[in-house]
């Protein structure tokens, strides 16, 4: 049985009915790292591993969640939604208690649901989990909800009801991923443009360092604010800047000097990330992906030197890369200290430049990296639906 089966039948012989199906991509960033924040630029794909659920609406107002891959099981009202101490029912009641707020009427449902994301790579399994819940529950009870209103209220349940100060970046290509393509959302104005990544012979590519991001959350708030530290002194000199991403690279030169060191890196980084994205997003147009994978080289050595939030296991998995010219592009992928490097690697090289990397690197630090393959896929999306299901 493949995974969407696997699901079917864990909820038929938990529920006894016939459920609607949905798949819900996890995703990577391929360039634009540190940007969101920043009110700049970021340039993810929706990828083939996902969550799936199977999902059927009752009339009493209980919700049962069966977490396939945990073979755990939880049950809430919907008027009595509480945060749980176990952690993962939390993405999912926080899609259902934004709805509730919202002023939508939820009657209660039955789900079960797991997939094949890895949990802790960075991957965005949250993400998956939770607009993936509130495009099914969105179709179950005809809500109507637009894209762009789905992937607001599930950044909202995480940055609420979980407690995660996330971005928008996960949930906005999770929902409008499209195959083959890769999304550019700006994130000031939360418009979006597609760009096509049509390479048949090349993998995207992850490998996965093994180091815990210990750092990153402690890391993540001290960038941000020595970001907000460099926008407060160039409103100083230039009123109408609101964020780095209203800062060209000529009057951040123009004003180093007013800048501290570090504050003035960090800036740098940002505004040359931007710059980054826009002239990969034209490299895709012209389908050269040489120049595409140097931009991502690029972008992790600014992570690294100038945003200093690589580690030496992420700079070791690159550094790796970069003699092979049947690897076009690599960088690390994410908030940093650790989680893994993006790779795009031509598919008839993959099995060997994996294995090679995989073990110098077990060599070195006496740990043995994880690889996943992937590829750029559909962004949430229904599998089946049974439209004479009744409440």
């Amino acid at each position: 049985m493949n995974l969407v089966e696997t699901i079917e039948k864990k909820f038929k012989d938990k529920y006894k009915r016939n459920p609607l199906l949905v798949r819900s991509p996890g995703r990577v960033n391929l360039i634009g790292e540190h940007t969101d924040y920043n009110k700049g630029f970021v340039l993810p794909g929706a990828i083939d591993k996902a969550i799936y659920f199977a999902v059927s609406p009752r009339n009493d107002n209980k919700c049962n969640l069966l977490a396939v891959d945990l073979n755990d099981f939880y049950e809430f009202n919907v008027d009595s939604i509480q945060y749980s101490k176990k952690g993962w029912p939390n993405y999912l009641m926080g899609i259902v208690d934004q709805l509730c707020k919202d002023g939508f009427k939820i009657t209660g449902f039955d789900c079960a649901f797991g997939g094949d994301i890895p949990i802790g790579a960075g991957l965005s399994s949250s993400a998956a989990i939770g607009a993936g819940l509130a495009f099914a529950l969105n179709h179950l009870f005809t809500f109507n909800l637009e894209k762009l209103d789905l992937v607001k209220l599930a950044q909202k349940s995480e940055n609420e009801f979980v407690g995660v100060k996330c971005g928008i970046m996960d949930q906005y290509i999770n929902i409008f991923g499209k195959n083959k393509n890769v999304l550019r959302i700006d994130c000031r104005s939360l418009e979006y443009e597609y760009f096509p990544f049509e390479f048949n012979n090349v993998s995207v590519v992850l490998f996965n360092s093994k180091v815990s991001h210990s750092l990153a959350s402690s890391e993540y708030n001290r960038r941000r604010a020595e970001c907000a530290q460099g926008v407060e002194v160039i409103k100083n000199y230039y009123p109408q800047v609101d964020s780095l991403r209203d800062v060209p690279k000529e009057m951040l030169v123009e004003l180093m000097p007013k800048l501290d060191v570090v504050t003035y890196k960090r800036c740098k980084y940002v505004v040359d990330e931007n710059d980054r994205v826009l002239k990969a997003c034209q490299t895709l147009k012209k389908g050269d992906l040489k120049e595409f994978g140097s931009l991502m080289y690029d972008s992790h050595n600014g992570l690294s030197k100038e945003y200093e939030v690589s580690c030496k296991e992420l700079d070791y998995l690159v550094q790796l890369t970069e003699s092979n010219s049947k690897v076009y592009g690599s960088r690390m992928m994410g908030g940093g200290f650790g989680g893994c490097t993006i790779n795009i690697i031509e598919n008839d090289a993959v099995e060997q430049i994996s294995k090679s990397i995989c073990n110098s690197y077990e060599e070195k630090f006496h740990v043995k990296p994880e690889t996943y393959i992937t590829s750029i896929g559909n962004g949430t999306n229904i599998i089946k639906s049974d439209e004479n299901e009744t409440v």
